[in-house]
C-alpha cells in the first residue's frame, strides 16, 4: 500500500469498511467514514471522539503508523467497539474516556441526562443535590454537573472498575468535585446523613432480561460488561428495587428519573402511579414513540404516608 498517497489509501480502506463494517443502531453517530477517520487519527497518536473529527484531515502515515491503522481496522471489524479503541466517547456535549470497564455511553441515554437537567432547572434550587446510581462511566452524573456547575453531584456503581473509570472521567473533565462511590444502588449513601435531603436521583439501570443478554450483538455481549445490561429474569429487578428505596433519600418534592427498556414503560409508570410515595409521574418517548425515560416526584407531604 502506498503510504505517500493518503487520499487513495483512505478511499480504499473506506470501501472495505463500507462493505464489511456492521454498525449498531444504538450508536447512530458512527459510520464507516467516521470510524476510519477516528482510527486514522488514533494511528497518528491523536485519540479523537467522533465530534472532534471536523478539523481532522487524514495525513500521510509512516510505515509504523500504517501498521497500527491496519491492526485497528481488523479489531474494529472483529467487533471491538470504536470507543474502546479510541478511548473516547461523546455524551451530552462532553468528551468522555471510554473503556471495557463500563457501558459505552449511548446517544439514547442523553434523553435521561437532558431530562434531568431540565427538571433541575425547573425546580429552581440554586445548589441541588443529585445522586446518580448505576453510574457506569459517570456520564449522567458528569453530564448534569457540566450543564449545572453549581449542582452537588455524586454517583455510585456496583463495579469497582466502573467507579475507577468514572473517577478518571471526573478528572478528565476537571470536575473532581463529583464524588463516586462503590456499592449497590443507594446503599453507599444510606449512612451519609442524606435521608430526605436529595433533590434528584437518576439511574440508567440494567434493564435487559437475563435470557436476552447472550443473544445481543457480539459487539455488546463480548465487549461490554454483562453487569451493565442484565436486569434479572424480567429486566425490571433493579428498577423495582430503586423505586422502593429512593424515597428514603429523596426530599419531599424531589424527583426520581430512570431510563427504561423497550416495552417496560407502561408497566413501570403504572407501578409508580399506584405507589403513595410518589404523586406525579411523567414519561418521555423516544423518536420511535417508545417510553424511554420516566420521572416520578416524591410526594411533597411525605409525613402523610407514614403510619
Amino acid at each position: 500500500m502506498n503510504t505517500n498517497d493518503p487520499a487513495g489509501t483512505f478511499a480504499r480502506l473506506l470501501q472495505r469498511l463500507q462493505a464489511e463494517l456492521q454498525l449498531l443502531p444504538d450508536k447512530p453517530d458512527e459510520s464507516p467514514e467516521a470510524t476510519l477517520r477516528c482510527l486514522w487519527a488514533l494511528a497518528a497518536n491523536r485519540p479523537l471522539a467522533i465530534s472532534q473529527l471536523g478539523g481532522f484531515t487524514p495525513a500521510e502515515l509512516d510505515e509504523a503508523g500504517m501498521s497500527r491503522l491496519q491492526a485497528l481496522i481488523e479489531q474494529r471489524l472483529g467487533g471491538t467497539p470504536l470507543a474502546h479503541l479510541t478511548g473516547r466517547q461523546d455524551f451530552m456535549g462532553q468528551i468522555l474516556l471510554a473503556s471495557p470497564a463500563a457501558l459505552v455511553p449511548r446517544r439514547e441515554t442523553e434523553q435521561l441526562g437532558f431530562s434531568a437537567v431540565r427538571r433541575l432547572q425547573a425546580m429552581g434550587t440554586s445548589q441541588p443535590l443529585v445522586i446518580d446510581v448505576c453510574t457506569g462511566a459517570g456520564n449522567i452524573a458528569l453530564g448534569i454537573a457540566c450543564h449545572l456547575p453549581r449542582a452537588r453531584v455524586m454517583g455510585a456503581d456496583l463495579s469497582p472498575d466502573a467507579v475507577g473509570l468514572a473517577k478518571r472521567n471526573a478528572a478528565f473533565l476537571g470536575r473532581e468535585d463529583v464524588e463516586f462511590r462503590c456499592g449497590d444502588l443507594l446503599e453507599p449513601f444510606e449512612q451519609s446523613g442524606l435521608q430526605g435531603t436529595v433533590d434528584m436521583i437518576t439511574c440508567n439501570p440494567p434493564y435487559i432480561s437475563s435470557a436476552r443478554v447472550d443473544g445481543m450483538a457480539p459487539e455488546i455481549s463480548l465487549h461490554e460488561p454483562r453487569l451493565a445490561f442484565d436486569g434479572g429474569p424480567f429486566g425490571v429487578k433493579i428498577i423495582r428495587k430503586l423505586i422502593a428505596t429512593a424515597p428514603q433519600l429523596l426530599k419531599p418534592g424531589g424527583w426520581l428519573l430512570m431510563e427504561i427498556g423497550l416495552g417496560q414503560g407502561a408497566g413501570v409508570a403504572k407501578s409508580l402511579a399506584s405507589n403513595p410515595e410518589y404523586d406525579e409521574v411523567h414519561t418521555h418517548n423516544d423518536a420511535a414513540g417508545q417510553i424511554r425515560v420516566i420521572e416520578a416526584r416524591r410526594t411533597p407531604d411525605a409525613q402523610a404516608n407514614k403510619p
